[in-house]
């Protein structure tokens, strides 16, 4: 009914337990980006169909797999290693595909993240994400913090996706980090983002990835952004209510934003 694509690199740690959440289906495959570790090994002892393809960036990555992929079922669920369909989620699916009809061809649904086992409720910024989809109808656009689009309507789950961004610690998500800032600053040295965004999609669009798009385009031109993005997070979308965690998610994030900012000085500066 329900097909999974799960893409891997080195997910030794976070991949058994990402396949025991989606045991209910029968079709689970692995585009693995030439792991290092046994992630190969526990996606083949799991049952799982793996696959394997030098990771370029992922966008194309993404689509690659959309592509290349026969899959058994008209409907693919895509999640990362370190997400967790909740058993409400994994029943609501699959109560949804069998339902949908023909111009429904992909599910929104909210995803939960964690942080020292507090969910980020209000720190989250982009709790959203489509990920239930036909795969002949969605594609992938920009290389970095990718955009999912889809041809046609896009329904909504109640259920949520969870997500342990932190569980092999926080070293690695600044590890992580670092390249996306560095890939973010290249794409936006190269202006290969949004050439002319609008206010009016940013805030009134309704589809919410269309304001993610202009609103990020728009943010990127702000001065000053690690600042109002820690301030925002903090006060507007009221991480400190969220406790310590959400503090530090928030800290983290404007960190985040704040290499971006000094990585593209430095290429407009002539520098590597």
């Amino acid at each position: 009914m329900i097909s999974v694509l799960i893409l891997t690199k080195n997910e030794e740690r976070d991949l058994p337990g990402c396949l025991e959440s989606v045991a209910w289906s029968d079709d689970v495959h692995v585009f693995d980006s030439f792991s290092t570790d046994a992630t190969v090994a526990i996606a083949r002892a799991a049952g799982a169909q793996v696959y394997q393809r030098v990771f370029d960036d992922y966008a194309t990555h993404r689509n690659a797999a959309l592509k290349e992929i026969h899959f058994r079922h008209g409907w693919v669920f895509v999640v990362d290693a370190d997400e967790r369909p909740t058993a409400e989620l994994g029943r609501e699916m699959q109560q949804a595909v069998t339902a949908a009809g023909e111009e429904v061809s992909g599910f929104r649904l909210r995803r939960r993240d964690f942080l020292f086992g507090v969910w980020l409720k209000h720190a989250q910024i982009s709790p959203f994400y489509i990920r239930l989809v036909r795969p002949e109808r969605a594609r992938y656009t920009r290389a970095i913090n990718e955009v999912l689009e889809v041809e046609g309507r896009v329904a909504e789950l109640s259920y949520p996706l969870d997500h342990y961004p932190f569980s092999k610690g926080i070293a690695h998500w600044v590890a992580k980090h670092n390249v996306y800032s560095t890939m973010e600053a290249e794409l936006i040295y190269r202006q290969q983002g949004l050439k002319d965004p609008s206010w009016r999609k940013a805030l009134r669009d309704p589809d919410f990835h269309v304001r993610r798009l202009h609103q990020k385009a728009l943010f990127y031109r702000m001065p000053g952004r690690p600042l109002i993005k820690w301030g925002y997070m903090m006060l507007v979308r009221g991480a400190l209510l969220d406790g310590a965690a959400g503090m530090a998610y928030a800290t983290l994030q404007s960190f985040y934003e704040y290499m971006i900012v000094l990585k593209t000085r430095e290429l407009e500066r002539g520098g590597a």
